[in-house]
């Protein structure tokens, strides 16, 4: 019988009309040789994988982690909203769009990449390097607080052999636009497809914080042809990086899993009839009564410091330049939202890698999150000032932010008195 499946766009029962490129999955495994083993970094071209999902795939790596001595695996999605559903939103409500089969096709995928990266590995040296890219983003809510830096790792192998990129840049992966019905990688597949042709190296791309909502800038009418050259020049600014660090091999990381409230109702309910794959936990305090497991990395190679989330998380929440009461939407001023986690690292330049190891949709600072006041987290809603509020409608709720930057303090105080 012949499967159908869903484009993870912008809309809902939007069945697949054909092939415009493949989707991939790339990982870049990396050790310190310090005796506590490697680390895996796997990037899939997908929208985003539920929790549930990475640990069973996780699950049926235990033997590969054994055999090579892996102490760490993340999985993470480029947020590609041209590739299939792999959530369960974007097929015919109420059913899911999540077809089983393809599940087992992306685990396959990431197994075959991680044995790929392992056999794959060199001695080399690792560097760091960045540029600011001007003119390609844009920030569709204000406030207008986004990363324009993309960050490179670079690995050189020691024999001369191919060179490994790993990218992190923030915008969603959604320049086919919400007609498309063509399966693809979206813009990350043809930044490879260049940086590969025009220097033989191998790209693992992630996004960063893309909450906000970050979206690249069209070129031209033509959608297809706008996708590749919004690739190809992205990938110009990635090998246009100069002034590179050279890394200390040394890695260290701390995973800490937490409990999110889910105020969202919608999602709960499609936890229950099966729209979405995710376990729910009971809660005193939710609203509901329920809350996720989910989990953060915190990641040090050499001097780079970073943070894995499992979310859109918006930028302000990272670097800070929160709206003020009057330009909120209700007027709530920023003391009611939680440090930003830049500060809290010490770490002016803290680099977020998004949807890492789950998706928990956007998470918004809580002096601007509005919902509608009829059908909330279903209906959108404009604020006071005229300004849409639909990332509230794919979050789990107003606490979410400060749950986030309260774990991440305390995972950084393990982090310094380990260091003392």
């Amino acid at each position: 019988m012949r499967r159908k499946y869903y484009v993870a766009g912008y809309n809902c029962w939007n069945p697949v009309k054909g092939v415009l490129d493949v989707p991939h999955a790339h990982a870049l495994w990396l050790d310190d040789h310090s005796g506590r083993g490697g680390i895996l970094f796997v990037s899939l071209d997908n929208v985003g994988m539920l929790r549930k999902d990475v640990l069973a795939v996780k699950k049926t790596m235990e033997g590969f982690k054994r055999e090579t001595g892996c102490r760490s695996i993340s999985i993470v999605s480029t947020h590609n909203h041209a590739g299939i559903d792999t959530m369960g939103l974007w097929g015919p409500l109420p059913l899911t769009g999540r077809n089983p089969a393809y599940i087992q096709v992306v685990f396959e995928a990431i197994r075959a990449a991680a044995k790929q990266a392992y056999e794959d590995r060199r001695e080399g040296s690792l560097y760091l390097g960045s540029v600011e890219v001007e003119g390609m983003q844009n920030d569709h809510r204000l406030p207008e607080v986004y990363s324009k830096t993309l960050t490179r790792l670079r690995f050189v192998p020691n024999d001369g052999t191919r060179e490994i990129y790993w990218i992190n840049f923030a915008a969603h992966s959604e320049s086919l636009g919400g007609d498309n019905s063509l399966v693809s990688a979206d813009f990350p597949g043809y930044l490879r497809k260049e940086i590969l042709e025009r220097t033989g190296a191998e790209t693992v791309y992630c996004v960063g914080a893309i909450g906000g909502m970050i979206s690249m800038d069209r070129i031209g009418e033509d959608r297809v042809e706008s996708t590749k050259q919004i690739g190809k020049n992205l990938a110009g600014f990635a090998l246009s990086v100069t002034g590179e660090k050279k890394l200390e091999p040394v890695i260290n990381l701390l995973t800490q899993e937490f409990y999110a409230e889910v105020d969202n109702y919608v999602l709960m309910v499609a936890t229950k009839i099966g729209i979405l794959q995710a376990d729910r936990y009971y809660s005193k305090s939710a609203p509901y009564g329920h809350m996720l497991k989910s989990e953060m990395t915190y990641l040090e190679i050499g001097g780079l410091k970073m943070l894995l989330l499992p979310c859109e998380i918006f930028p302000e929440l990272v670097f800070g330049g929160y709206l003020s009461a009057e330009e909120s939407a209700e007027g709530k001023g920023p003391e009611i939202n939680p440090v930003p986690l830049s500060q809290i690292a010490g770490e002016e330049q803290l680099l977020i890698v998004g949807l890492a190891n789950d998706e928990l949709g956007y998470v918004i600072p809580p002096n601007d999150f509005l919902l509608a006041p009829g059908i909330p987290y279903l209906d959108r809603v404009k604020d006071r000032l005229g300004r849409n509020h639909y990332e509230e409608t794919n979050s789990t709720g107003p606490k979410t932010a400060q749950t986030i930057a309260d774990v991440f303090a305390g995972m950084m105080e393990t982090v310094r008195a380990a260091g003392e």
